[in-house]
């Protein structure tokens, strides 16, 4: 597949990064009964915040992609969106139940600084729930697509994929950096190896990816080597 037609697939995802596998998430934590006050960090084009409002939430979105907020404004004109960062975010402390961010934490530079933000903006006993890749999985991966999709060198690709995903954490690291923050952090059996899964291997590693996942499945490994992290935080 093209480089153009590889970054075309991977936007015109419903949500960036898998929707299925993030709601199956949401489903699995169970959410409290709504009302709840919902702040989504990186909400996107509004495919998750769209559907917890339909259920009853009280919603608000936030992203620093001023195009995936006109998609999602669009889409959903109902829906309380603004253009801010996940690591300056712009409410009065204590004013949501609930966080989300999906495919968001590994991109926060300042990672201490956004999650002292979301804890601020969580009432006592709020949650965090997030999705985020494992260090130790993602950046091999990570290479290979930057090779792939921008027709880089090895070293350039490294370059590329570590600036983009310049946060990201292991098991251990993701476990101590919410504890040293007053968060006590759980780690949820989400399986991830789906349609979209599967056709994005296929995209990146061309028949050798299907034979791979029939081989070394992911939803099958330790959770310290998950290729995802799907977790919960509890304001304590």
């Amino acid at each position: 597949m093209a480089n153009a037609a590889l970054i075309e697939a991977e936007w015109n995802q419903a949500a960036w990064g898998n929707l299925e596998t993030n709601l199956s998430f949401l489903a699995l934590v169970g959410l409290p009964a709504a009302p709840q006050h919902i702040l989504e960090i990186g909400c996107g084009k509004g495919a998750i915040l769209s559907r917890l409002q339909a259920a009853g939430h009280k919603c608000r979105g936030i992203d620093i992609d001023p195009a995936a907020l006109a998609d999602c404004r669009a889409a959903h004109p109902d829906l309380d969106v603004d253009l801010a960062s996940g690591d300056a975010l712009p409410f009065e402390a204590g004013s949501f139940d609930l966080v989300l961010s999906f495919d968001v934490f590994e991109h926060m530079r300042a990672s201490d600084r956004h999650v002292e933000e979301v804890r601020r903006v969580l009432r006592p006993g709020g949650q965090y729930l997030l999705q985020t890749p494992n260090k130790w999985t993602n950046i091999p991966f990570e290479v290979l697509r930057q090779i792939k999709k921008l027709h880089l060198g090895p070293v350039a690709a490294y370059r590329e994929a570590t600036r983009d995903h310049c946060a990201l954490h292991n098991y251990w690291q993701l476990q101590r950096r919410f504890r040293d923050h007053g968060f006590e952090l759980s780690f949820f059996d989400v399986p991830v190896v789906n349609e979209y899964f599967r056709t994005k291997m296929r995209n990146y590693l061309g028949p050798l990816g299907p034979a791979l996942l029939a081989v070394f499945n992911p939803d099958r490994f330790p959770m310290p080597l998950r290729t995802n992290f799907y977790a919960r935080a509890v304001r304590r």
